[in-house]
C-alpha cells in the first residue's frame, strides 16, 4: 500500500447538536457524522431535523470540512418511502456521504443517485477482505471496519481489499460485534439495530460455572467493556493503512468533543512533522476527565481479554486520584495520583456503583491541616469536601477516590468554539490589474477549496496626483479580512501607471469577494438524481398453503417416508450435488411432500443430530462449537438420507478461509452462511468452479434481511433460501413478506435468541490465567459457562472455533401462534432450533412442529406443551390484518 499523506488522512468527529457540531470544526476535524430525526444508531441523542441538512451541510463546507449523515440502522419495509425521502433530501443538500448498515438500502440509493457516496456502517460487521469484495458491486467507496480487527488484519484488509478503511480509535467499546447484538431489543424493546441501545452489556451478572456460582469478589460486570483509547496508536494506524481515524461519542456532551478532537488532531499533525506524537501525560488524564471507564486499546494490539474487561464498574470515573488513607471529621487523607483543585468534583468508589455512592465538589485543600493555595499536583493531601455534598461517615479507608469533573477543564474547551472569531482562516491569493478610465479588476483565488472569483469595483480608475495605489496600499486594504474565514497570502498587482480610487471601492470589492468565496464555498455537491418507487422491485407472492393441502402434504409424507426408509439407498450426493435418484433432494425431503412445506431441525451436538435424523425432519444444520464433529454429523444425516448443512461463523477475519474449504470438502447439501465474507468466498467458489460439486446456499438471520431489497439482494447473490432478521415484529415480518418471494423465505419458529455474540471470551477472562486462545488451556471445551442477570435467569454462554462468545436467553421461545399467518402468505420452509435439548427432547419438539404444520394441533397447544415464551424474533409486538388486531396469548 502506498504511504499515506497528511492530505490522506481525515480525522472523523461525532455530533449529536449544533455546540458538538462547532466544537469538531473548531479543534480540527476533517469530518463529522451527525444523525437526524429518524434512521440513525444513536436515537437518543438530540440529533439534528431534517429541514437542517442545508444549513449543517453550508457551515461545514465553509470551513472545508465533510459531512457524513448517518443511515446506520435496518430499514423495515412500512419505512422504506421515508428512508427514500431521507436519501433523497441528502442529496439536494449536499452531504458528502451516507453510512449505511442495511444492504437494501444501499441497493435502493443506487437506483436514486448512481454517484452519491455510500459508507458501509461498521453495523455491517465487515471484519475481511472478502467482506469488502462482497460490497464493491455497490459501490461503497469506504468500510468502517469491525472495533474487532487488530493492526495487522487492517492492513491485510487494506491491502487485499483496496478500498479507503475508517477506524474506531476512540470512544465507548459495545462488547458484541456491531450489527451482532440483539440484547437490548430481546430484554428492553430498544434493538441495537434501530439506535436505541440500552446496554444490557453495562448490567452486572454473576458467572455460573457447570451449574455452581463462581465467586468474583468485586468483578460484577462481566460484559462491561473499558473506553477505547488508540491516541497512543496513531503512528502504527496511518502506517497499517488507516485513512479516516473515528471518534465515537454522539451522545456525549461538545466539551468531550472539542477535547478528543484536538489531541488526535494534534497527534496526527506531530506525526507528518516528524515529531513525537505520543500523548502526554496531561492529555491523557484531559481525556480520561471527559469520559472514561478506564482506556483500553480495545482489540488494535491483538485480543487481550484481561485487559477488556475491568469488570468493577460500568460508567465513567473520570481520573484516578487514589484510595482513602483516613478519615478525618471534616476530609479524608488520599495520597493523590493526579492534578486536584477547589471546584473539582470526586466520587468515592466503595466497590459495588449499584448502590449510592458519595461524591462531590472539593471545598478545600489542605497539607498537614495547612489550607493550600492552587492546585495540588501529589503527595498525602486532606480533601474537604463540600458541607452538604459527603457524607463521611459513608466513607471506608481503602475507598477509590475519582475526580469526575474540572469546571476549569471545561471552560478552556468551551472557548475554543463558543468564540466570534472563525474557527478556521483559510489562504487566497489576489491579482489586481487596471488603468485609468478603467474599473479596477481582482481575481480572488481560494486553493484550499479550488475556488475563484471575479470581482471589479463600480467606480472607474483615475489618474493619481500623489500616493498612487501600489502592492503596499493594495496589500493593507484587500488583507483586512479579520473577522471572516481568509487571510490574503500572495498579492499580484499589475497596474498601467499612477492610478487612485476611493478607499470605499477597495472595500467594497474585498467585501464582495469574500461574499462571492464564501458562498461557493458553501455550494452543496451535486449529485445525478433519479425518480426511483420505493416498492417498484416488489415481487408476486407464493400462492398461500391452505388447511387441506397441509393435511394432504402430511399424508405424502408419510407415504413417502414409509416409501423411503423401504427402499432408497443411504443419501450421497455427486458431484452435481444430487441425490442418488438424480433429483437433486434427499430421500423422504421435499420430493416427498408435494406441497413442499419442510420443517427443519439445528443441532449444536452431534447427539441432537442422531436424534433429528430419526425424525421426519427435511433437513438438519449441523452448527456446532468445534467443527472436528462435522463429519461424523454429515456421515450421519447421509446414511439416514438427510439432506444435511453446515453453518459458517457469524463473525469472518482474514485469513480464515479455510473453515470454508473444510464445510466444502465435507460435501454438505448446503452451508448456511452467517456473514458477507462467508457469502462472497462461496459466490467466487461458484463463479470458478460451474462443473463441481454446488452446495446449496442459505442466508441466516445474522446477515439482518429487514425489508425485501435486501432480501432480492441476497437471493441474486446465490442464495436459495434467506432468513429474516430477529429485529422484525410479526407486523413488520408480515410486511416485508408481502412483497417478497416467499418461497426464499425460511422462518426460525423456536430457538433460544442468541444475545450478544463477542470477541471478548468470557471462558479466556474469569476460567483461566491466560489472555488469549494461545495460553488460556480451553476451559471451553471442559466447562459450560451462564451469566445469571439479576432476576436470576442464567443465560448459557457458548463458544465458536474461533474462540468468540455468544450468549443465549435462558428461556427458548416459540413463534408456533404465527404458522398459520405464514402459511397463508406461502411461506414454506420453517427451522427449528436446539441449544441444550436432550436427544429425547429434540424429536418431542419437531414432532409437535410437524403436527402444528400439517394442522394437526395449534400453535398455542405447541408453545404451552413446551413452556416457550410465545414470540417471534426479539419482541413481540402484534399483528394488524383485515381491520383488527391480533394478539398473542
Amino acid at each position: 500500500m502506498r504511504s499515506l499523506r497528511r492530505e490522506d488522512i481525515e480525522l472523523l468527529a461525532p455530533a449529536g447538536d449544533w455546540d458538538c457540531l462547532r466544537a469538531a470544526v473548531a479543534n480540527g476535524a476533517n469530518a463529522i457524522f451527525f444523525g437526524v430525526e429518524k434512521f440513525n444508531a444513536r436515537a437518543r441523542a438530540h440529533n439534528f431535523k431534517m429541514d437542517e441538512l442545508s444549513d449543517i451541510m453550508s457551515f461545514l463546507h465553509l470551513y472545508g470540512v465533510k459531512g457524513f449523515l448517518t443511515f446506520n440502522i435496518l430499514v423495515f419495509e412500512d419505512e422504506l418511502r421515508d428512508a427514500k425521502e431521507l436519501i433523497e433530501a441528502c442529496v439536494d443538500a449536499g452531504v458528502d456521504a451516507v453510512i449505511v448498515q442495511d444492504l437494501g438500502l444501499v441497493k435502493m440509493i443506487r437506483d436514486i443517485s448512481p454517484d452519491f457516496p455510500i459508507h458501509g456502517s461498521t453495523q455491517m460487521t465487515i471484519t475481511s477482505p472478502e467482506a469488502v469484495e462482497f460490497t464493491k458491486p455497490f459501490e461503497i467507496e469506504r468500510v468502517v471496519l469491525g472495533r474487532e480487527n487488530n493492526l495487522k488484519q487492517i492492513k491485510t484488509i487494506g491491502d487485499q481489499a483496496k478500498l479507503p478503511m475508517e477506524v474506531f480509535v476512540h470512544g465507548a467499546l459495545c462488547v458484541s460485534y456491531s450489527g451482532q447484538c440483539l440484547t437490548s431489543e430481546m430484554w428492553g424493546g430498544r434493538s441495537a439495530n434501530r439506535g436505541e441501545c440500552a446496554q444490557a452489556c453495562r448490567l452486572p451478572y454473576d458467572l455460573i460455572v457447570d451449574g455452581e456460582p463462581k465467586p468474583m469478589g468485586d468483578v460484577a460486570y462481566l460484559l462491561s467493556p473499558k473506553d477505547l483509547a488508540a491516541i497512543e496508536l496513531v503512528p502504527q494506524l496511518i502506517e497499517a493503512g488507516v485513512t479516516s481515524f473515528k471518534i465515537e461519542g454522539r451522545l456525549k456532551s461538545p466539551e468531550y468533543v472539542a477535547n478528543v478532537v484536538s489531541k488526535y488532531r494534534r497527534a496526527i499533525d506531530a506525526y507528518f512533522d516528524g515529531k513525537d506524537a505520543k500523548p502526554s501525560k496531561e492529555d491523557v488524564r484531559e481525556l480520561q476527565q471527559s469520559f472514561s471507564r478506564g482506556f483500553t486499546s480495545g482489540f488494535l494490539e491483538g485480543t487481550n481479554n484481561k485487559k477488556l474487561v475491568d469488570g468493577t464498574f460500568p460508567k465513567s470515573r473520570g481520573v484516578f486520584l487514589g484510595r482513602v488513607k483516613q478519615v478525618l471529621r471534616d476530609a479524608v487523607i488520599c495520597e493523590i495520583e493526579a492534578p486536584l483543585k477547589r471546584g473539582d468534583g470526586i466520587v468515592f468508589d466503595a466497590g459495588d456503583p449499584t448502590k449510592k455512592e458519595e461524591g462531590g465538589r472539593v471545598y478545600d485543600l489542605r497539607r498537614k491541616g495547612v489550607k493550600m493555595e492552587g492546585e495540588a499536583e501529589g503527595g498525602l493531601i486532606e480533601i474537604v469536601p463540600g458541607r452538604n455534598d459527603v457524607d463521611l461517615g459513608r466513607v471506608r479507608v481503602g475507598d477509590r477516590i475519582w475526580k469526575t469533573s474540572d469546571p476549569a477543564l471545561d471552560k478552556r474547551l468551551r472557548q475554543t468554539y463558543e468564540t466570534e472569531k472563525p474557527y478556521r482562516t483559510f489562504p487566497v491569493h489576489v491579482r489586481v490589474t487596471g488603468a485609468a478610465g478603467q474599473p479596477l479588476k481582482s481575481w480572488w483565488s481560494d486553493p484550499s477549496s479550488n475556488h475563484s472569483v471575479f470581482v471589479e469595483s463600480e467606480a472607474l480608475l483615475e489618474a493619481a496626483l500623489k500616493r498612487p495605489l501600489g502592492e503596499e496600499v493594495l496589500g493593507e486594504q484587500l488583507g483586512r479580512l479579520g473577522g471572516t474565514i481568509f487571510e490574503l497570502a500572495g498579492l499580484d498587482v499589475q497596474l498601467s501607471g499612477d492610478v487612485i480610487v476611493p478607499m470605499r471601492e477597495l472595500n467594497a470589492l474585498r467585501r464582495r469577494a469574500v461574499e462571492l468565496l464564501e458562498a461557493e464555498r458553501q455550494k452543496p455537491r451535486r449529485y445525478m438524481k433519479r425518480e426511483v418507487d420505493a416498492y417498484a422491485d416488489e415481487q408476486l407472492l407464493q400462492a398461500p398453503v391452505s388447511a387441506e393441502e397441509r393435511r394432504a402434504s402430511g399424508r405424502a409424507d408419510a407415504a413417502g417416508r414409509q416409501e423411503s426408509a423401504e427402499a432408497a439407498p443411504a443419501h450421497t450426493p455427486d458431484a452435481a450435488g444430487k441425490s442418488a435418484d438424480g433429483t437433486g433432494a434427499a430421500a423422504g425431503g421435499e420430493a416427498a411432500q408435494p406441497y413442499g412445506v419442510r420443517l427443519t431441525a439445528l443441532c449444536r451436538g452431534i447427539e441432537q443430530v442422531l436424534a433429528a435424523v430419526e425424525t421426519d425432519v427435511d433437513m438438519i444444520y449441523a452448527d456446532f462449537e468445534f467443527i472436528k464433529q462435522f463429519p461424523a454429523a454429515v456421515e450421519a444425516a447421509h446414511a439416514a438420507g438427510k439432506k444435511i448443512a453446515l453453518a459458517t461463523p457469524r463473525i469472518h477475519m482474514p485469513g480464515e478461509t479455510g473453515y470454508f474449504r473444510n464445510i466444502l470438502k465435507l460435501r454438505p447439501d448446503a452451508v448456511l452462511i452467517r456473514n458477507t465474507g462467508a457469502m462472497y468466498f462461496f459466490m467466487k467458489y461458484r463463479a470458478e468452479n460451474p462443473e463441481e460439486y454446488q452446495p446449496e446456499l442459505i442466508g441466516d438471520f445474522s446477515l439482518n434481511i429487514a425489508n425485501h431489497k435486501t432480501a432480492s439482494l441476497f437471493v441474486d447473490a446465490g442464495c436459495s433460501m434467506v432468513t429474516p432478521s430477529y429485529d422484525l415484529n410479526i407486523q413488520q415480518m408480515v410486511d416485508m413478506l408481502s412483497r417478497t418471494d416467499t418461497s426464499k423465505m425460511e422462518m426460525v419458529i423456536q430457538q433460544h435468541m442468541p444475545m450478544f455474540h463477542t470477541e471478548h471470551c468470557v471462558y479466556c477472562t474469569f476460567m483461566s490465567e491466560g489472555t488469549d486462545f494461545t495460553n488460556c488451556g480451553r476451559p471451553c471445551e471442559d466447562h459450560r459457562a451462564s451469566l445469571q442477570d439479576r432476576i436470576g435467569m442464567s443465560h448459557p454462554v457458548r463458544v465458536d472455533e474461533g474462540c468468540r462468545n455468544t450468549v443465549y436467553n435462558a428461556i427458548e421461545q416459540s413463534g408456533a401462534e404465527y404458522l398459520n399467518h405464514f402459511l397463508e402468505l406461502g411461506v414454506r420452509s420453517y427451522r427449528v432450533e436446539f441449544l441444550e435439548e436432550s436427544p429425547e427432547k429434540v424429536k418431542e419438539v419437531l414432532d409437535l412442529y410437524r403436527r402444528a404444520i400439517r394442522g394437526n394441533i395449534t400453535g398455542t397447544q405447541v408453545w404451552k406443551t413446551l413452556k416457550a415464551t410465545n414470540q417471534l424474533g426479539v419482541t413481540r409486538g402484534q399483528l394488524v390484518k383485515w381491520g383488527r388486531v391480533d394478539t398473542m396469548e
